[in-house]
């Protein structure tokens, strides 16, 4: 606790394994409402399993779930059936129920159903059997189940998956209006670009194992800027820069060089070279190319 206020969500001494294989190694980490979470980590790094441990879904071999201060396990989720919401791995969909009767079973609120299908834009197929829905109306039908009732705790794992961009904007457009009223969210999802756009604090898991947990501003103070620089020459323009102890390699169609030098004499040293210089920028970080560093970095 903190400032005297229960936790939206408060995981300590988390563990499980599956058969031999350690799946989850002591996991804690704690976030409070109104906060939009990222859980992220490579394939297999556990994020499912921590999702469906804060569900009560799954059985946990040592550890605790508290949500809003009160236990949560497969014995013990009261907590999760009256103030969470989730879309773990594929929504369940029964094929011969129209959209609007799913949310039917979620709620007794025809205004609740109303609202989250107009914020969705689903109205165009939500009175058509789910069987003759897309993959990406089927997203959207789970992300809709799980938000209907106005949860204080919505968890989402890969959203995104199946979702034209428009769709994607608009969804976060939406958790940002949900978030500003309370909601707390936590997200799990492999599109790295979109989730930086919404989330308050990144969670990062890699075999198990909590990395970090930071804020986004914390995070951007520790990002890196590189330097772009793209020539005539880029091969020459290579070889130059190294020979002058630059830390530079090349991506594509430009120079990357990776840690902060003095600009004028770098372009003094190409321009002395003959070597005409098209484009110079700088390029700070971004979230993927930060926690792929750090996953690097972790295994270096």
């Amino acid at each position: 606790m903190q400032n005297g206020q229960v936790k939206m969500v408060q995981v300590t001494g988390l563990r499980k394994k599956f058969g031999r294989r350690m799946v989850l190694r002591d996991v804690n980490f704690a976030f409070s409402t109104g906060d939009v979470i990222g859980l992220v980590g490579p394939n297999g790094a556990g994020k499912t399993t921590i999702m469906k441990g804060l569900m009560g879904l799954l059985a946990m071999d040592a550890g605790n779930v508290r949500i809003l201060g009160q236990p949560v396990s497969v014995n013990t989720h009261t907590v999760v059936t009256q103030q969470v919401g989730a879309l773990i791995e594929r929504p369940a969909i029964y094929p011969f129920l129209t959209g609007w009767q799913h949310l039917q079973l979620m709620t007794t609120s025809e205004e609740q159903v109303r609202w989250v299908v107009q914020a969705l834009q689903m109205e165009a197929y939500i009175h058509r059997p789910a069987k003759r829905y897309s993959l990406g109306m089927k997203q959207k039908l789970g992300i809709a189940m799980a938000l209907v009732n106005c949860p204080r705790l919505v968890i989402l794992d890969e959203p995104m998956n199946g979702l034209d961009p428009q769709s994607v904007k608009r969804l976060r457009h939406l958790i940002g209006q949900l978030a500003g009223d309370g909601t707390t969210f936590l997200i799990s999802s492999h599109i790295l670009s979109e989730l930086e756009k919404i989330i308050d604090t990144v969670i990062l898991i890699d075999q198990g194992e909590v990395l970090l947990q930071r804020t986004m501003t914390q995070l951007r103070e520790s990002t890196r800027q590189a330097l772009v620089v793209r020539t005539t020459e880029n091969a020459r323009g290579l070889q130059v820069l190294l020979q002058a102890d630059y830390p530079v390699a090349q991506r594509g169609s430009n120079l990357i060089v990776t840690k902060p030098v003095a600009l004028t004499p770098l372009l003094r040293t190409l321009l002395d070279a003959h070597i005409q210089i098209l484009k110079v920028n700088q390029r700070q970080e971004d979230l993927e190319t930060v926690l792929l560093r750090l996953l690097a970095e972790r295994k270096a």
